[in-house]
């Protein structure tokens, strides 16, 4: 034993002769000593990997019918359904926190079978789009395009002797995107999964005049149990089977690239996976193979989880929160579309 080596191991014995309660002094001596760069909160900041920042946020709200309400969603707390009289305040207040945009759904007051409450032009989601941006013109709005809030039977698209039409359901899609854009939408977002619904929806929102508007395709959406929560808020339960015959199957992962790659194809801008948690590998593979933009969604029952367990003292809710929050980014989201986006913010 020779050089710096030798010395450290010398200086190790030294010391333990004098404190006799530490290990064996013929214990190893490390060469490298990572931990070095861990010693303080200033030091750990500085060579942090991956940074969580509030412009990674889209917060996702549920807009009623209903006038003068804000009311909480039992099994999403904190999260509201938002009346379009109030709704504006509420988008001031995400604006003021740095959030670069949010994410409507909507809660028609009738619904029928082919789901027309989605493309009304006065349909709830297109009157707070006009609102929210006549008060905060600098907030993005993102709108979800589907059918399932707005059927009485619960599923995605056009039902005929219990399945679910994929063709005709395009049309429809296709009209809601563009009264979506109309009313002054910055963003869509089609979260079907019909296929072709990307070529149909860019289609007609050239056809509009709408070249500018960019698609955020829900490309890689599975089939999860992660969605109850939500599916309890935006009252979108589907009322007979489910909808594995649509959505993606939680064991794939090839599929989801081949999803992805259509969706490009079709003329998608960014592409997003949902749910982000359980599908952190997907989110890899996403962004490796593309290159292109890529959302994430924290969904519902992901956020529930937290704060079931935070209520009952289980974990410290804002630790999981931050922690859940850079494993997505770490895993390779540009963009987060979370519930926790608010009390995120706040903390950074």
């Amino acid at each position: 034993m020779s050089g710096r080596p030798a010395r450290r191991f010398a200086a190790v014995r030294s010391i333990a002769r004098t404190m006799p309660h530490l290990s064996d002094p013929s214990t190893p001596v490390p060469d490298r000593r990572p931990r070095r760069l861990r010693r303080t909160e200033t030091l750990r900041r500085m060579v942090r990997e991956t940074q969580v920042s509030v412009d990674d946020f889209i917060y996702p709200l549920f807009v009623t019918h209903e006038r003068d309400t804000r009311r909480e969603i039992p099994s999403m707390p904190g999260n509201y359904h938002w009346s379009i009289d109030r709704i504006a305040a509420e988008c001031e207040e995400v604006a003021a926190l740095g959030i670069p945009g949010v994410l409507l759904f909507g809660i028609p007051e009738e619904k029928d079978a082919s789901g027309s409450g989605a493309f009304q032009a006065e349909g709830v989601v297109q009157a707070a789009v006009r609102e929210i941006k006549r008060a905060v013109p600098e907030l993005l709005v993102v709108t979800d395009v589907c059918l399932c809030e707005y059927t009485d039977h619960g599923h995605c698209g056009v039902i005929h002797d219990g399945d679910v039409l994929n063709d005709p359901t395009l049309t429809l899609l296709a009209q809601t995107a563009v009264s979506h854009a109309e009313a002054g939408a910055d963003i869509i977002a089609p979260s079907d999964m019909m296929d072709g619904r990307v070529s149909a929806i860019r289609a007609a929102l050239d056809g509009a005049g709408f070249q500018d508007t960019p698609i955020l395709s829900y490309a890689a959406k599975y089939a999860s149990g992660f969605y109850g929560p939500f599916r309890e808020a935006a009252g979108s339960t589907p009322q007979f089977g489910d909808r594995r015959s649509y959505q993606m199957d939680p064991a794939n992962r090839r599929e989801a690239l081949k999803e992805v790659l259509q969706d490009l194809d079709e003329g998608a801008d960014m592409v997003m996976v949902k749910p982000a948690l359980s599908y952190l590998d997907i989110i890899r593979e996403v962004k490796d193979t593309t290159g292109v933009p890529v959302a994430a969604y924290n969904v519902s029952g992901e956020y529930s989880m937290v704060k079931a367990a935070a209520a009952n003292g289980w974990v410290d809710g804002d630790r999981i929160m931050m922690e859940i929050l850079t494993s997505i980014k770490r895993a390779g989201a540009d963009i987060i579309l979370t519930y926790h986006a608010k009390e995120a913010a706040r903390l950074l």
